[in-house]
Formats: C-alpha cells, structure tokens, sequence
C-alpha cells in the first residue's frame, strides 16, 4: 500500500537554472462516476474513465531560478494572454503540493496554456489543465533527480493532478484508468489512477466519444460544490456502494466485450450522478431541455437499429456519445441528421479513446 509520504523526495542530487518544458494531457469521461470525496481530494468512491485523444490541456512551464523569498512566484497565460481569474486556483495548487515539491519557491513560472475545446464547458478541463501542469512539475523534477523510474514518475504526477482536481488523476496515463480503491483491481488507490490492468476485448479499442456541445456556458454550479453536497445526503452511502458493484460489473464486461450490458452500466452511471444533484441540498439541474432530447433520440436509434450506441453526461449539460468504431459512419448520420440541431451553434467534437499525456518538447 502507498502512502502520501511516499512523494516527498530526498535531497535532490542535481540543479538547473531555467528552461522550458511542454506536455498536453487530455480530458476523460468516466464511465463509473466519482462524486463526492473525503479531505485531501480522496475520493469517495473509486471510478473508472476512458482517456481522451483530440480534447486536450497543452501546458508550456518555462522557469528561472530566483532566491527563495517564501513566495510562489509565477504568471499564467491562458492562450496567450493573462488570466488573473486563474491564479487562485494555481495559487492552492501549489500550497498543497509543495510538500512534494520542495523546489517550487526556488523558481519564477510563466505557465501558458491553451484547450483544444471550450473552458468550463463540461469537458473536464479542469482535468486535463492539471494533469498537464503536473506532467510539467514532474519533468523539472526529475531533471533535479534524474534517477527517477518511469513508472515512479507517472504515478506521483497523478498523484500531484489529483491534488488540483480529483479526476485530473485519470488524464496521466490511458487507456482506460481506475482511481479509487477497489478489491478487485490490483494496484488500485484513493491516491492516484492507475492503468485499468485486466483484459479489454477488442470492442473496445479504439471506442469512439462524439462530445455533443448542448451548453457551452460556465456551470451554474461547480463541481466542487457538488462534490461537498455528497457529504449529508440521504442516498450517498447507497451511491458509493453502487459505484462499487459497478466497476465489477464493467471488469467482465470489458473482459468479454459484452456492449449491452456496458451500455447498461453506463447510461446508468450518467443518470444516477444526475441523481445525485437533482436530490442533494440544495438541489440543482445541470441537464438541459436539449440534453433530455438527446438521450430520448439515442434510446429510439438504438431500439431502431440495434446498433449499440449511448451515451454519458459529466457534472454539466454537453452529452458524450459512445460507440465502437465499426459503427463510426452510422452513428455519425444519425448525428448530423437528428442530433446537430440540439447542439449548440450545431457545434460538437469528434473524439476517441487516446493515450494520456504527451511530451511535447523531446531534447
């Protein structure tokens, strides 16, 4: 079993006075949901996503050394430009990974950032904004020890993503990620995500994830406070049991390729997170009328056609339309042809399971 101490390094063994790093990490979609967590960004219940290929956080960290004045020093860019509105969040960052990065007052950062899809529109970019910073710290790290193993560098950069966005743990490594204890998953952990390590069948490799932009507006509720709501709700020891039952579930339905009991599971998940908002206190909607029309259109192509397509929705209104590749040109008809108009702007995004963090800067 790790612990949290197990992050906080030695002495470092080598310096360096400043440079440049890139990496780009993408969004997920969970497939079991994570929704409530204990202190420290623990989750409550463990949750299992596919990673994302085209949707994606690219982050450029170039730092310089400075004398150490107990401050954190950096500006943020978001595409190209400041973004002071950001900086709070960064701020916290920090503060709760310094213990595990004891060089961060020692350097000036200029963090520039850029999506490939809209901020805050439900496409986790919190997540990927996280991940990507994270894969950046680790890389200046591990220029300070170099003796770091691949495999110590991956699990601790999820593990510092976790520490700015609980998700942001699934956006290191792909295909398909576990975060969050669960006996039947070998390796699994409350501190970090790990490579789903069972068979997948070849249903699901290269599954397909159309984004479905319904809202492209900011949530009028975070998911931070969402998260909080769990804490005295009526059905959430239930919930995080359910959670539970369903990553079993999903283990031999990735073993054996089944879609319509995956299609099951999931649309269920997408449903009951919705649950979860719609009975906390107070409650909150984030499903739009366009959402529900969505859906009822997937559930009538699908009785019609027997092709397995459905659907998922995160903490937001946008919908993730799910499916195997062999189904790619009847399932991108029918949205042109039924579900464009629900969009908005007609706007959605073509994406498929990917592998997780790049490096963009190869010396």
């Amino acid at each position: 079993m790790h612990s949290a101490t197990d992050f906080i390094p030695s002495p470092y063994s080598h310096s360096i006075e400043n440079g440049v790093f890139e990496f780009s990490s993408p969004s997920n979609i969970a497939l079991v949901k994570y929704w409530g967590k204990k202190d420290n960004q623990i989750p409550a219940n463990p949750s299992v996503s596919f990673t994302l290929n085209s949707c994606k956080t690219i982050t450029k960290l170039a730092f310089a050394k400075k004398n150490n004045d107990g401050n954190f020093s950096f500006d943020l860019l978001f595409e190209g430009k400041p973004k002071e509105d950001f900086k709070p969040k960064i701020q916290k960052f920090l503060e709760r990974i310094e213990i595990y990065l004891p060089f961060l007052k020692d350097f000036y950062f200029t963090i520039d950032t850029k999506n490939t899809f809209p901020h805050s529109s439900g496409i986790a970019s919190s997540a990927s904004g996280m991940a990507a910073l994270a894969m950046n710290f680790m890389q200046l790290e591990k220029t300070l020890h170099p003796e770091m193993t691949d495999e110590f560098f991956y699990k601790k950069a999820s593990f510092l993503a976790r520490l700015g966005s609980g998700s942001a743990c699934r956006s290191i490594k792909g295909n398909i990620v576990v975060w969050g204890n669960h006996k039947e998953i070998e390796g699994s952990s409350d501190l970090f995500g790990v490579a789903f390590p069972n068979t997948v069948h070849d249903n699901f490799k290269e599954y397909q994830d159309t984004i479905l932009l319904v809202d492209k507006g900011e949530k009028q509720v975070s998911s931070t406070v969402g998260h909080d709501l769990m804490h005295h709700h009526p059905f959430a020891e239930r919930r995080f049991l359910q959670a539970h039952e369903n990553l079993s579930s999903i283990i031999s339905i990735f073993r054996t390729g089944n879609l319509d009991e995956f299609i099951k599971i999931v649309e269920s998940e997408a449903l009951t997170l919705h649950a979860m908002m719609m009975t906390s206190m107070p409650y909150f909607i984030l499903m739009k009328p366009n959402t529900l029309e969505i859906i009822n259109a997937i559930w009538t192509f699908r009785n019609e056609t027997k092709i397995p397509v459905c659907f998922t929705l995160d903490a937001g209104a946008n919908v993730h339309v799910l499916y195997p590749k062999n189904t790619k040109s009847d399932v991108l008809e029918f949205i042109k042809d039924k579900l464009v108009g629900f969009c908005q702007n007609g706007h959605y995004i073509c994406d498929e399971i990917g592998n997780g963090s790049q490096n963009l800067i190869i010396i």
